[in-house]
């Protein structure tokens, strides 16, 4: 989701999954979107020069259906569209930043001093993430924030209710991926470590190894392995995690109920709740790897 030392460079996400709508960044720098509307946060189709797309999650549980989309363009600034109660899309004036992440009703940059930026809803203290520092990327659960570190370390702020804030003890990570009460961090051997909420077994992934990239969603996990193939644990209500047939995959992304690949030719897959057309990826190609 890369190195761990990569300084004033974009951390690249191409794909993103929200709670009832996809994501996609195309070759061209342009983006596409299938998916829930109600908000406008498939309004993408006029988004150009973008170097990384962001979706914004909510649990199942939560019946409002709210969600933004959030990319990042090439000269470092931000765009976003669809719900904004929270002013979460108030992210015009930003500028520098080499990565965003988008939780619920929230929005989070690392600038290419190491900084970080933060808006929109703050009830937990979620968007506490002004004396941060030396910040590589950033992941938005629903109501808590993760910071990796340049040295493999990673930090959090917000609710930690069932300890998904407990992460200082972490090293040698590579990326980090937060859920709705869980976060999940890729170690640079390969193995996973998890800590959060695990009513569905969402962190039961340390047997995991050879992983390459990892996604956590609401109640579930994916992992990339380096051989393209796929793994999953937690909820599979909607057969979120019915991925063991994947092939070819080079990039994960876990929304609140289903998951999406993007395949080695560009070419997208995709499992769990469709209600909302969320899965109808079989037709994209020239997605940006």
């Amino acid at each position: 989701m890369g190195g761990v030392i990569e300084t004033k460079q974009f951390r690249t996400s191409t794909i993103a999954a929200g709670r009832r709508h996809t994501v996609g960044l195309r070759s061209d720098g342009t983006v596409t979107a299938v998916g829930d509307n109600k908000y406008g946060q498939c309004n993408v189709s006029d988004w150009c020069d973008i170097v990384a797309v962001v979706a914004g999650n909510v649990h199942m549980a939560t019946n409002t259906g709210n969600a933004h989309t959030v990319a990042l363009q090439s000269n470092g600034t931000v765009i976003a569209t669809g719900w904004n109660k929270h002013d979460q899309c108030n992210v015009s004036k930003w500028h520098d930043i080499v990565s965003v992440s988008a939780g619920w009703c929230r929005t989070v940059g690392v600038k290419s001093d190491g900084t970080v930026v933060a808006v929109g809803r703050n009830n937990e203290g979620e968007c506490n993430v002004s004396s941060w520092h030396n910040i590589a990327a950033v992941t938005a659960g629903d109501w808590h924030t993760v910071g990796l570190k340049l040295d493999g370390t990673v930090t959090a702020v917000g609710n930690n209710k069932y300890n998904q804030c407990s992460v200082n003890e972490w090293s040698d990570i590579l990326a980090v991926s937060a859920g709705y009460l869980h976060t999940v961090g890729l170690r640079l051997d390969g193995t996973v470590v998890a800590v959060g909420r695990n009513n569905e077994g969402e962190c039961d992934v340390s047997g995991w190894c050879d992983i390459v990239a990892v996604a956590a969603g609401s109640y579930h996990t994916v992992g990339l392995k380096s051989d393209g193939t796929m793994v999953a644990v937690g909820s599979n209500k909607h057969h979120q995690c019915d991925v063991s047939g994947w092939h070819s995959i080079k990039a994960v992304a876990a929304g609140c109920a289903h998951t999406i690949g993007l395949k080695s030719d560009g070419t997208m897959v995709a499992v769990g709740d469709n209600d909302y057309g969320q899965c109808d990826v079989s037709g994209w190609s020239c997605i940006q790897q």
